[in-house]
């Protein structure tokens, strides 16, 4: 197995883990909370979904984004592209965050995907004239449903025939999820590290970029927001928090040939933590 393979079946396994431990985790609790404020979880879902990955298209139209390349260009495309991202639901807790709200808004983002990324790709290829790149709205929607749709339903089914196993499970499968991811995305920077100079070297516009797309999505999860400064954290990280799973899964399937794109999903998942620590001490100053 040669190491593009070992680094596919990597990131599936973690998406998949995930989706299941997910569904095996989610409280009852989140759906009553869907019943009572349908328009609450609709508003984020549309900054996550949609506002989001349109901010994206909107700043690379932008003369100094000309400067990055092509693969910085792509990763940060797929990135904003890509909701649900595996560090929500802890992210959410470590913070004070609203726990069922952020598992909640995690599914539904899960669930959405299989629409909005494969309508909003043709839109991305459109605007750029794309040519080349085999990534069709049907094989997007197939592979969101495979890796994300299916094993949360999984996850979901057990949760409601076996409470008690599940409670017990979701965590440690979380863990484990977690674990396969840091494995893939250690292997990507090893895979790459001799070419990280000439990347940084050739993308100094690439990091401004994902901090500003960092600061876009917090601000645009913020306000479309809950009631108070605690749910509102909880939706701007739902919102900023990308997928890089997802959309490394999509870069090694169908962007083999885009030198550079692997690395920048890396560094922007990196800039996304680093840029969302100060708006986290400020809504922890903000919180009664």
């Amino acid at each position: 197995m040669d190491a593009a393979t070992l680094l596919l079946v990597l990131v599936k396994a973690s998406l998949i883990t995930l989706m299941v431990g997910l569904g095996l985790g989610l409280d009852l609790g989140a759906f009553a909370l869907f019943r009572h404020r349908p328009w609450l979880v609709l508003r984020v879902m549309l900054g996550t979904c949609v506002l989001v990955p349109l901010a994206a298209l909107l700043v690379l139209q932008l003369p100094f984004s000309g400067q990055m390349s092509q693969g910085a260009r792509f990763g940060i495309a797929l990135m904003a592209l890509s909701p649900s991202a595996p560090l929500t639901l802890r992210k959410a807790q470590l913070q004070g965050g609203d726990r069922h709200l952020a598992a909640l808004l995690q599914v539904s983002a899960a669930l959405m995907a299989i629409i909005s990324i494969p309508l909003l790709t043709d839109v991305f290829r459109a605007a750029y004239r794309i040519e080349g790149w085999d990534i069709g709205p049907k094989a997007v929607a197939l592979q969101v449903g495979m890796v994300q749709v299916l094993p949360l339903m999984v996850g979901l089914v057990l949760r409601r025939r076996f409470p008690l196993i599940a409670s017990r499970w979701a965590q440690p499968i979380q863990k484990v999820a977690f674990l396969v991811n840091l494995v893939a995305l250690g292997l990507i920077l090893f895979k790459v590290s001799p070419k990280l100079l000439t990347f940084f070297q050739g993308n100094l516009t690439a990091i401004p970029v994902m901090g500003l797309m960092t600061a876009i999505a917090l601000a645009v999860g913020y306000l479309l927001g809950g009631q108070g400064p605690g749910e509102r954290t909880t939706t701007a990280l739902v919102t900023s928090m990308r997928n890089p799973g997802l959309a490394l899964l999509f870069a090694i399937t169908y962007g083999k040939e885009i030198l550079g794109v692997k690395l920048a999903i890396v560094t922007y998942l990196l800039v996304t933590i680093l840029c969302s620590m100060p708006f986290l001490r400020w809504s922890r100053r903000t919180d009664p």
